[in-house]
């Protein structure tokens, strides 16, 4: 029998292009018909695979939530875990910016992103957290990491001086901080992730101190999602 021409058509290979095109001209340029022209198929071939474009979206997002390490869990304490995760995590998603927005919308049924929120919680439940403080806790990580990978603070401000002179006494150098892009914004993330884990363990003690007994079952409202 001969050989197909072209690969056979599978969720990878959608997935694969899918992230290509959001990565090189965003969101707004994916569309079924522009997919299935990147991968010289017919439409409605996607749907063999994918029931919807939001489906596929699913996926490419997940795809690059898998990207993030988190072989940290249950081999550091839980305040190590939280910080070898996030920078993992956001250098994931810093990878691929575009397809951060959609990230928050998980995790669904998304099998890379429900097992990074079975870890966490894991992580923290195992260490004492109570189950209602994990669940709170992972939001927030998740939030923080998110918001960071979204855009560069640096860049947000404009190389021209003129913009701030006069009007803005206090960003006089302000001109100054896009050549500085990735000292600022690894900076503020450092900032903000040792201030967030520091935080925490300051509440340790008490949240612990009112945590139920390790044979407990955590209550339906105490779990995550």
């Amino acid at each position: 029998m001969a050989r197909p021409s072209k690969p056979l058509l599978s969720r990878e290979r959608i997935v694969d292009a899918a992230l290509a095109v959001v990565d090189a001209e965003g969101l707004s340029a994916l569309s079924t018909r522009r997919l299935a022209a990147e991968l010289g198929v017919s439409g409605p071939s996607l749907y063999n695979h994918f029931a919807s474009k939001d489906d596929i979206l699913d996926a490419v997002a997940d795809r690059v939530v898998g990207e993030a390490d988190l072989s940290m869990f249950g081999t550091c304490d839980w305040q190590e875990a939280l910080v070898r995760w996030a920078r993992s995590y956001r250098a994931a998603l810093a990878a691929h910016p575009n397809i951060v927005p959609v990230v928050p919308r998980g995790p669904g049924r998304r099998p890379a992103s429900l097992a990074m929120a079975d870890a966490v919680f894991g992580c923290l439940t195992g260490a004492g957290w109570p189950p209602a403080h994990a669940t709170r806790i992972g939001a927030l990580m998740r939030y923080f990491i998110a918001g960071s990978a979204l855009g560069s603070f640096a860049r947000g401000f404009l190389d021209d001086p003129g913009v701030y002179e006069g009007s803005y006494p206090h960003l006089g150098q302000a001109h100054l901080l896009a050549d500085h892009r990735e000292r600022v914004d690894e900076g503020a993330f450092e900032t903000g992730l040792r201030a967030l884990v520091d935080g925490l363990a300051l509440q340790y003690d008490t949240a612990v101190g009112a945590a139920p007994p390790a044979t407990a079952r955590p209550l339906a409202r105490d779990l995550p999602g």
